[in-house]
């Protein structure tokens, strides 16, 4: 990446007695690189964001609002949109993730929410734009994900008109639970792997360049029943609701009754869990990275318990249970969550 070494140059002077380098920090699920511009103080992180293919100008918007609202998001020191390079800075390498356990949870899990609390508090619009709503059509074309990636591209599952008939009503509940939330600034990919563990105990938060105006309980199902980690149930409801109260407090959105709100939640996470079900199908059979198929076990496991748990989702359990289900059980990547 000498071109992106060449800029990056420009816009940052190298230690006395050093030469600025690039070392790979990763790769994402995405199309990003990220590289650690070594030879200079402080540390800066230089990307290389193919503009084609990433929201690049949507992540230096999304950037401002944050900071802007007091969340330690990345700051944008320098951006070339022409060839997809940013120079951020470096919020280290302790992701949120290898932090959790069961004796810190709790107060990790408390600093996520009062960040998340802060970001539901942003504006969702800078000067001269907005972000975009989470819309009907966006919500279906998630899911559609599921039947194509999942179902038929990596289960070999071709849905009868009646299994399709079955999976559309089952998409139309959830739209109709989703749209009828409070809106709010919407991440859209809240949760362990996208927070990072500062020096100062703070939380930083990455990877938001895909936000929108969406329902108030995206954020925290995404955080609360994360792809990557499974917590009790009980614990799980305990969080949910007393954020729901300090967001009613805040003004984010109207108090409602436990079940109500516990609904919403359930339903908008069988959304996100469906529509990740295609995405980490797609990751491996489109774009060859294996990684995501061991996290499938977990988000099946989720979307069992919650559609069984609700009447207009308790036929999509049942169908999955009997017709999915199995032929998930044949693949090597399939160990029960």
């Amino acid at each position: 990446m000498d071109s992106l070494l060449d800029w990056c140059a420009r816009h940052v002077r190298p230690a006395e007695g050093h030469a600025l380098g690039l070392s790979m920090v990763s790769g994402d699920a995405s199309f990003r690189r990220y590289y650690r511009l070594t030879g200079c103080s402080p540390g800066r992180v230089a990307v290389h964001a193919p503009p084609d293919k990433e929201r690049n100008l949507e992540f230096t918007r999304v950037a401002g609002l944050l900071r802007a609202a007091g969340v330690h998001a990345p700051e944008v020191l320098a951006f070339e949109p022409i060839r997809g390079f940013l120079l951020l800075e470096d919020l280290g390498d302790s992701l949120l993730r290898g932090s959790l356990a069961a004796d810190s949870v709790d107060r990790l899990y408390g600093l996520a929410l009062d960040t998340l609390l802060d970001i539901q508090r942003a504006p969702v619009a800078g000067e001269g734009w907005a972000l975009p709503p989470y819309s009907d059509a966006l919500l279906r074309q998630e899911m559609g994900l599921f039947p194509e990636w999942f179902l038929q591209g990596l289960l070999c599952i071709t849905p009868t008109p009646e299994e399709s008939a079955l999976i559309a009503g089952t998409f139309d509940a959830l739209c109709a639970s989703a749209l009828a939330q409070p809106a709010v600034l919407v991440h859209r990919d809240y949760h362990s792997r996208n927070l990072m563990l500062l020096a100062d105990g703070s939380l930083g938060v990455i990877d938001f360049q895909d936000a929108v105006q969406g329902p108030v309980t995206y954020d925290l199902v995404s955080l609360l029943r994360d792809c990557y980690v499974r917590w009790p149930p009980e614990q799980v409801r305990g969080w949910a609701l007393a954020y729901a109260r300090r967001a009613a407090a805040a003004g984010i959105m109207p108090g409602m009754p436990d079940a109500e709100f516990l609904r919403a939640f359930d339903l908008m996470g069988l959304q996100r869990h469906i529509k990740v079900l295609g995405i980490f199908a797609r990751l491996w059979l489109r774009d060859g990275k294996p990684g995501y198929l061991n996290d499938l076990p977990l988000v099946i496991r989720y979307t069992l318990e919650v559609a069984a748990a609700h009447a207009e989702t308790a036929g999509f359990a049942e169908w999955f249970r009997a017709r999915v289900l199995p032929e998930a059980e044949r693949h090597d990547w399939y160990l029960p969550a």
